[in-house]
């Protein structure tokens, strides 16, 4: 009888070195529960000194809420490289004001952040409903967050997925077109971000999860664009089933 394949490994980096926000380890929480619940493991650190060795390992980094500058010059330079070669990068709310000492990274994101109203409900239209992180959600979802501005537009260099709507809350500073969640290829690797994800109460929404689910999901290939689970190569990590595009997907990040 064949070996049962290992599971795939997320690794979850929360570290801060400016605001921290307390909805952290709820979402910690979340992206365990979740890994338990469809078949991924789920390792989280604070330490820096993680990111200076190999990640191939992991199908998918992800930044949950980290803020300041949380990597080394090693670090950095290994996590481009991992993304590059074929990792998935994922980077929740405040990764957005993250890493602002390596211009690297804002490019690998898509954008930065800029500032944000207070917290208050207010909706976000959901453009595009063939991805797995927004294929569940209506075409106007109600939810209550920061609602960030960014320092630039990345539509022209992103695949966005959902945008603010400014006239349900107070304060938008972007105006008529205001990205909240996009997805791109960065080298052979993907990235997804979204700008939800403040509250200790967001990670406890069942619409938040599986948006946060598929997020994970596409970026590290645990399923398919239209949301089929791939099969497994015998070390742990999915099968490449294609970038956005439908063509052939990159080779499996370096070790």
């Amino acid at each position: 009888m064949a070996a049962p394949h290992p599971r795939p490994r997320v690794l979850v980096h929360t570290r801060t070195t400016d605001y921290r926000h307390a909805s952290i380890p709820d979402g910690v929480e979340a992206v365990r529960s979740l890994g338990a619940a469809h078949g991924f493991t789920v390792d989280a650190t604070e330490d820096p000194a993680v990111f200076e060795a190999p990640l191939g390992a992991y199908a998918a980094v992800v930044f949950l809420s980290t803020s300041g500058d949380v990597l080394t010059p090693a670090g950095r330079e290994r996590l481009a490289r991992y993304v590059d070669g074929g990792g998935g990068f994922v980077g929740v709310h405040a990764a957005a004001c993250t890493e602002y000492g390596w211009p690297r990274y804002g490019e690998l994101l898509g954008a930065r952040f800029a500032r944000h109203p207070a917290l208050q409900p207010g909706r976000v239209l959901v453009e595009d409903r063939e991805h797995p992180a927004t294929r569940h959600l209506p075409a106007v979802w109600e939810f209550t967050d920061e609602w960030y501005d960014f320092r630039t537009n990345p539509r022209a260099a992103v695949r966005v997925l959902a945008s603010a709507d400014e006239g349900s809350y107070d304060g938008g500073g972007m105006g008529d077109d205001h990205p909240l969640v996009w997805c791109r290829d960065e080298g052979a690797g993907r990235v997804f971000y979204t700008a939800l994800g403040h509250a200790p109460e967001a990670f406890r929404d069942p619409d938040y999860r599986r948006h946060l689910l598929g997020g994970i999901g596409w970026a590290a290939r645990l399923t398919t664009d239209d949301g089929t689970p791939p099969d497994l190569r015998p070390d742990g990590h999915a099968t490449r089933p294609g970038g956005p595009s439908g063509r052939p997907g990159p080779a499996p990040p370096p070790p």
